[in-house]
């Protein structure tokens, strides 16, 4: 490789919503940005998270200078104990995101050997040789950053997730005034969120929000209950100021809810409410209406605090008639399916629902499409390249930096693996990297593949049917059985009769003198899916057991 290439890779986020982090390589040096994971969707059946394929970067781990993490969301910050266990590098963090981080790797006992820094927004440092220039950025979680990399080819911007918010919740608006010194210094490259590319106009501001806690918080006739994500600092900051405003002692419910709510308060992102956090026994005393609740659950996760309250899985705390409870989340694509489940729950046991459909109980803190104009009018980059989202998301905003006047071909659309080459020459796609989807399913890291979701699958469409037979090593003949067993397939009424006729024609297929006792797990399968279908419609998957002696 020429020394005067860049190489800019996404190893997750482009195309996709989740797992962001993407490699700035020049020469034998590697700049990660952000390692993020990305929830399970419905087809993942068993999987914890999803995390990008990092080897890569495993293969290349000497070539590793820093880590830079832009923001603390779980899409930009939860694939890193899975990256550090295999290739070890300082990680660069603003002080609420390193904060984040150090609860989430000491729940994975790697704190001691993290090599954590804090970075400044607006204070310059040197990663290799790049030269990296943090400015602040308004998103939904305090201390957002992008970066302004200077890399022997040239400037590369990269956006992090961003809105041009005037009202944040911590009041700190987005450095206008670095985005316009960085584009009068014509980057090469810009890498800019996607997010909302379909959204027209401006994202409307968290204070519109912060309103509707107001209102709800004051009118509420029993307890008010926010589920929301635990990294959401900006979000939980709103609703305790809203209940202290109501007369409302607060209580947080949720183990990473409360790591993360006490590493907030000891670092001064937000402030304990005069009255100390409720207990949950103190929870269960309280008039009702003197109560507010944080709580995990936005996403309908079957282990969160919202579930277990609506569940039973709380023995003191569950939710009551006259509960008011706000999902101040929106859906990650793929849970739409399990939030609904817990708001037509939450309406069965008597509670008032505020969900996003409903009312705005939450805005986004990505930018529209206005927003995405201005920052690449601010940028003026001579290369575009669209990140953090789906593939139509990605495709509507290169033409949106089209029309802006970024020629066609200095803009790409690069998918999660691909390689974009800039060097002298102009720029080019030029191969892919590792960029699969890597599984994470309880202490298994990758072991989950296709094959095992598929036959997940299978198993929660039509169950599986076993068959345990035993036969002569030497010609196959069958000495005992077939012993059929199943589970999922049919009900116990249709069993006895749909069996009966099944073991008639495994024996007979089975006696055939052409079959031998290797080829018996064949015979077992074709014979039983080929009759169970033709009766049942049905497609269980077949597991031969076949003994020998």
């Amino acid at each position: 490789m020429a020394d005067s290439v860049l190489r800019i890779i996404p190893l997750g986020g482009a195309g996709e919503i989740g797992r962001n982090s993407t490699l700035v390589e020049y020469g034998d040096d590697i700049l990660v940005i952000d390692a993020g994971l990305m929830f399970p969707r419905y087809d993942m059946l068993g999987v914890d998270i999803v995390i990008p394929d990092y080897s890569y970067l495993i293969e290349r781990r000497g070539c590793v200078r820093g880590i830079v993490i832009t923001h603390g969301h779980e899409d930009h910050t939860g694939g890193l104990p899975y990256l550090l266990r295999y290739a070890q590098a300082p990680i660069y963090a603003t002080e609420l995101t390193r904060g984040l981080i150090q609860v989430k790797l000491r729940e994975h006992k790697l704190l001691d050997s993290a090599q954590l820094h804090t970075m400044t927004p607006s204070v310059p440092f040197q990663v290799g040789p790049f030269s990296l220039e943090p400015f602040r950025v308004c998103h939904s979680i305090p201390d957002g950053v992008g970066l302004g990399i200077t890399t022997p080819a040239g400037l590369v911007v990269h956006s992090g997730d961003f809105k041009f918010d005037h009202h944040p919740v911590d009041g700190k608006v987005t450095d206008f005034g670095k985005l316009a010194e960085l584009g009068g210094r014509r980057p090469l490259v810009l890498l800019s969120d996607s997010t909302n590319a379909e959204q027209n106009g401006a994202t409307p501001s968290e204070l519109t929000v912060g309103e509707l806690f107001d209102e709800v918080c004051g009118t509420a006739a029993g307890r008010v209950i926010v589920a929301t994500f635990a990294s959401n600092i900006s979000r939980i900051r709103q609703v305790i100021e809203a209940a202290g405003r109501c007369g409302r002692r607060v209580g947080i419910v949720g183990q990473s809810m409360i790591s993360n709510v006490r590493m907030a308060c000891a670092l001064g992102y937000l402030s304990e409410p005069s009255a100390p956090f409720l207990s949950v026994d103190e929870i269960e005393h309280m008039p009702a209406e003197k109560v507010a609740l944080v709580c995990t659950g936005s996403q309908g996760e079957p282990a969160s605090a919202l579930v277990r309250m609506v569940n039973g899985g709380y023995r003191q705390l569950s939710i009551q008639p006259g509960d008011t409870v706000i999902i101040s989340a929106s859906s990650i694509p793929g849970n739409e399916e399990a939030i609904n489940q817990i708001v037509d729950d939450l309406f069965r046991r008597g509670a008032d629902v505020y969900y996003d459909d409903l009312m705005k109980v939450h805005v986004s803190g990505h930018g529209s499409r206005d927003e995405l104009k201005l920052m690449l009018d601010l940028i003026r980059p001579r290369y575009f390249v669209p990140i953090h989202g789906e593939y139509r998301h990605l495709v509507l905003h290169a033409r949106l930096a089209q029309e802006a006047g970024i020629p066609a071909e200095n803009t790409f659309v690069v998918e999660s693996g691909q390689v974009l080459e800039l060097d002298e020459q102009g720029g080019r796609l030029a191969g892919r990297v590792g960029h699969g989807y890597v599984y994470v399913d309880g202490l298994g890291i990758g072991n989950v593949g296709e094959v095992l979701l598929r036959d997940r699958y299978l198993l929660s469409q039509d169950g599986f049917l076993i068959a345990t037979v035993l036969v002569d090593e030497h010609n196959g003949e069958l000495l005992l059985g077939p012993y059929l067993a199943s589970r999922g397939f049919v009900d116990s009424g249709e069993w006895d009769a749909l069996m009966e006729k099944a073991k008639e024609l495994l024996v007979d297929a089975l006696r055939d003198e052409r079959h031998s006792a290797a080829g018996a797990p064949a015979v077992i399968r074709e014979v039983l899916s080929t009759f169970m279908y033709s009766q049942t419609k049905r497609r269980p998957m077949i597991l031969p057991v076949v003994m020998k002696l």
